[in-house]
């Protein structure tokens, strides 16, 4: 009997029992399009996390005051971490394989200009920030290179923060206080978004110096080094800890690479895109129990058919064969649909949801219906084996 045959038998078969083939393939159907559909919804969050970090760039080391231990409590003493200065960051950019080092200092200040006020983000910052963090300057320049110590009063307004104050006045050259200081405005940066909650447009950039000094700091938040592209992440930051255990005498900083950062993150997305999708896979369980529960129904309706083929000369693996076809087609016909369905439905919420990331990857769609495949062929072996071993003597008594 050839595998033309064979399908034909089992699409009869199927047709034959049209409500019951139904209800068994929609258990499928269900099965394949909750797993699409959840794994599409964790594979757009999965997609939008990394896409977050990594338009910063995949290069960044960000060095933090202070050592991060695993393990014992807290003492409640005071840290005797020393803090982060200027200089550590200058020390920096002498590095091997280092492309741009700026410092950081952030905080909350009111900025003032134009009549207007707006209480935003202040970043107190290098010249070399958009270098290291693929930022890009819309209008005029970005802050100079000056002395640490004698850095002057200019300040780069964010897209959105540049609106709110001057509209469509053009805003270089115009005077703001910030934190009751005044600062001149040298540019204008070109829109980047929100970044896990942030505004990045709705910010203003000073020189790191003056943020110390306008926010009372001793020290900087954090240093961040851009590395060349190429080379590894560990080698650069094993020169920084060398460089900051010889200024500050002891290992006393903690160094985050976005290359270990990001690693990781992408671990626990994959855990959290398995999780979702094993919840779909229950709906798959259900469509499995329900092929066995046909099957076994329609080999006890069957099997006055089936002790007449085996003693018309068919052979028990044609018997075997033809059962688990049967089963194999209401699989695979069910996971045809519910990928249909559950694609569909990805596709509707991208749609109308646009703010919640969908997305699905091809090898889904493959392994889905792999999947519902072997659930039939697997739902089906042992009403299939049982139809294969009645005796037709006993098969033709049957009524």
């Amino acid at each position: 009997m050839g595998i033309t045959d064979f399908l034909a038998l089992a699409i009869r078969a199927i047709v034959a029992q049209r409500l019951r083939s139904f209800l068994t393939l929609l258990g499928i159907a269900v099965g394949i399009a909750a797993v699409i559909l959840l794994t599409s919804i964790g594979e757009g969050i999965h997609r939008y996390v990394l896409a977050e970090f990594t338009q910063f760039g995949t290069n960044v080391i960000g060095v933090h005051p202070g050592r991060t231990k695993t393990g014992g409590a807290t003492t409640g003493l005071p840290s005797s971490a020393r803090p982060l200065s200027l200089e550590d960051a200058e020390a920096m950019k002498r590095l091997p394989n280092v492309i741009a080092v700026t410092p950081s200092v952030n905080g909350n200040a009111e900025v003032a200009g134009n009549g207007r006020t707006r209480r935003v983000m202040v970043l107190g910052v290098g010249p070399e920030m958009p270098k290291v963090f693929k930022g890009k300057v819309r209008i005029g320049s970005f802050l100079p290179e000056d002395d640490s110590g004698a850095a002057r009063a200019q300040v780069v307004l964010g897209p959105k923060l540049k609106n709110e104050l001057f509209g469509a006045e053009n805003a270089l050259g115009a005077r703001v206080r910030i934190g009751g200081l005044q600062f001149r405005v040298i540019g204008v940066m070109q829109p980047k978004g929100q970044f896990l909650g942030i505004d990045l447009d709705d910010t203003a950039f000073v020189p790191a110096a003056r943020a110390l000094e306008m926010f009372n700091r001793a020290g900087l938040n954090e240093i961040n080094v851009a590395v060349a592209e190429g080379v590894p992440a560990a080698s650069v930051v094993a020169n920084i800890k060398e460089v900051m255990k010889a200024r500050h005498g002891r290992d006393d900083v903690t160094i985050i690479s976005q290359e270990e950062m990001l690693s990781t993150l992408g671990g626990i997305l994959d855990v959290l895109t398995m999780a979702v999708g094993a919840l779909g896979g229950i709906s798959l369980l259900v469509g499995g129990v329900g092929i066995v529960t046909i099957m076994t129904i329609a080999v006890t309706e069957r099997t006055n058919e089936i002790g007449l083929m085996v003693a018309l000369g068919a052979r028990r693996q044609t018997i075997l064969g033809l059962f688990l076809g049967e089963a194999v087609a209401l699989a695979a016909i069910g996971g045809l649909v519910g990928l249909l369905l559950g694609v569909g439905l990805a596709q509707l919420i991208g749609l109308f949801l646009p703010a919640l990331p969908v997305h699905t990857p091809l090898s889904f769609v493959v392994l889905a219906e792999v999947i519902a495949a072997a659930i039939g062929l697997a739902a089906g072996v042992l009403p299939a084996r049982r139809a294969a071993l009645l005796d037709p003597v006993e098969a033709l008594r049957t009524e």
